[in-house]
């Protein structure tokens, strides 16, 4: 299966909603990526920041601190836990 983000082949994929749960995004759109672009969404944004700018995948691919997140991410081996790091301001 390969995320919608990061486009890597991964055995398991989890589910973003695209406006968050807190959001009233509960039935909205949904996509599934997997865990490490899941973790790195979360460790650089907001959740008002998701609901109101960052609502789409296209949104999320052009947003330029998630482009270079994928760009490193697409070289690591899909089969092994990336290590993701929080946000530093």
């Amino acid at each position: 299966m390969a995320c919608e983000l990061c486009e890597r082949e991964v055995e398991h994929l989890t589910v973003h909603h695209l406006i968050p749960k807190q959001k009233k995004g509960h039935h909205g759109p949904k996509i599934n990526i997997c865990s490490a672009c899941h973790r790195q969404i979360h460790n650089l944004f907001d959740n008002t920041r998701l609901a109101q700018e960052l609502n789409s995948v296209e949104k999320l691919r052009n947003e330029p601190q998630m482009q270079k997140f994928i760009t490193w991410v697409r070289k690591q081996n899909p089969h092994k836990r990336v290590k993701v790091h929080p946000h530093k301001g």
